[in-house]
């Protein structure tokens, strides 16, 4: 029995393993056995074992290494069963799915509200977001401007202020940080700022469907480079957080 209700998934999980290193199926120094093989015994998705894992280096008892594996570096206590986790943050790929059930959403409403002004200011934050990469700057403000402004093409202060909130979220998530730590490019974003260019298209369309459905892809394009630029087991593997919705794409693209 777990020491408390753990509020996520990966808590869960996370607290499963901690209990495995105190009862000594592994040893310091010792490798894990690859994030596949964790996720199948435990019956759980390879992002929630990404997740747990991440867990365990916030707690300084797994040490990841790119392209070798994870590695334990300290054995906890028996006492800390009793402990709860030392992040209490939602998972960078659980906020990537609330991401992506919001602001699919909003930019089919955002399709029927837009202005020539929101159109105005999503196109200088795609501007931004080039100049952003091409200097190759940490910042990604226009990413975020970008988003921000589809949310305020909906004319509605709540969902503009939902939208802030997860990106709040990310920026201070400790967890999203150490993500991001194992990704060593940015080459990505080009890929993004593509993606950005087809969801402002159908808003200059006012296509609801095409706008839907083009956010809905960036954002699981997003979750896919993530997964695959920060795995240490295999760059080719195919985890899944959840079942994509199936969207029937929109004949118009």
């Amino acid at each position: 029995m777990l020491p408390f209700e753990p509020k996520r998934r990966y808590q869960e999980i996370g607290l499963i393993l901690r209990k495995e290193l105190v009862e000594g199926s592994f040893k310091q120094g010792d490798r894990l056995p690859p994030e596949r093989d964790i996720a199948e015994r435990l019956n759980v998705s390879r992002t929630v074992i990404r997740e747990a894992i991440i867990m365990l280096e916030l707690e300084n008892l797994v040490e990841v290494k790119k392209g070798s594996g994870v590695y334990v570096v300290n054995i906890p206590s028996e006492s800390s069963l009793n402990d709860k986790v030392v992040s209490d943050e939602a998972g960078p790929f659980e906020i990537l799915q609330a991401r992506q059930f919001l602001e699919s959403n909003i930019a089919e409403f955002a399709a029927t509200q837009v202005t020539p002004s929101d159109i105005a200011k999503m196109k200088q934050a795609l501007r931004r977001e080039k100049e952003e990469l091409l200097e190759g700057t940490e910042e990604c403000l226009g990413d975020e401007t970008f988003h921000l402004c589809i949310a305020e093409a909906t004319q509605n202060s709540v969902l503009v202020d939902m939208v802030r909130q997860t990106w709040e979220r990310r920026k201070t998530s400790p967890m999203w940080k150490k993500l991001h730590a194992r990704i060593s490019t940015h080459n990505y974003r080009e890929e993004w700022i593509e993606d950005h260019a087809r969801i402002l298209s159908a808003l200059q369309r006012k296509d609801p469907a095409l706008a839907k459905n083009s956010m809905w892809q960036h954002l699981e394009n997003v979750k896919q480079k993530l997964l695959e630029l920060s795995d240490i087991d295999d760059p080719n593997f195919d985890g899944y957080l959840f079942s994509s919705n199936p969207i029937i794409l929109n004949d118009k693209q």
